[in-house]
């Protein structure tokens, strides 16, 4: 199962899903009162419920999909739902950062390595499933050989 690209792109889309759960978005140097957000000087995935649960169902998915490389389809399919998961969390995650910019007035902002995990498990989950349906067409023509 380890031996094929995809599921090496799945691992490395679930490590980066798992991997926001263990990192902060965005951090500032000293704690804001006022903020929901930056009330412990760091914006993570713990502050939101919903975001800890779609980046964990993301990176679950991931992981998930791994196992299923015996039925490709069902692989691409959870591999979407992994996609859009991640999607829907990053979105959340940023617009709970604007409704919460208000209460920042000066207070600097540094960005921490949980904003561009995101990115990187769209990368590695898109690579995964072009493989996937690399792997689906090889396998089909090589059926119509015989």
């Amino acid at each position: 199962m380890i031996q094929r690209i995809q599921s090496v792109f799945l691992l490395l889309a679930s490590a980066s899903g798992f991997g926001v759960l263990g990192t902060s978005f965005a951090t500032t140097p000293e704690t804001v009162q006022s903020s929901t957000l930056f009330s412990d000087a760091a914006y993570s995935v713990s502050d939101n419920i919903g975001l800890l649960i779609l980046f964990a169902l993301a990176g679950a998915l991931a992981l998930a999909g791994i196992f299923l490389f015996k039925n490709r389809q069902v692989q691409m399919k959870i591999g979407r739902f992994a996609i859009i998961a991640n999607i829907l969390g990053f979105v959340l995650a940023v617009i709970l950062f604007w409704q919460d910019i208000a209460n920042l007035e000066t207070v600097n902002i540094n960005d921490g390595l949980g904003a561009y995990l995101p990115i990187s498990f769209l990368v590695f989950a898109i690579l995964a499933l072009r493989f996937i349906k690399k792997d689906d067409t090889l396998v089909k023509s090589m059926d119509r050989l015989r």
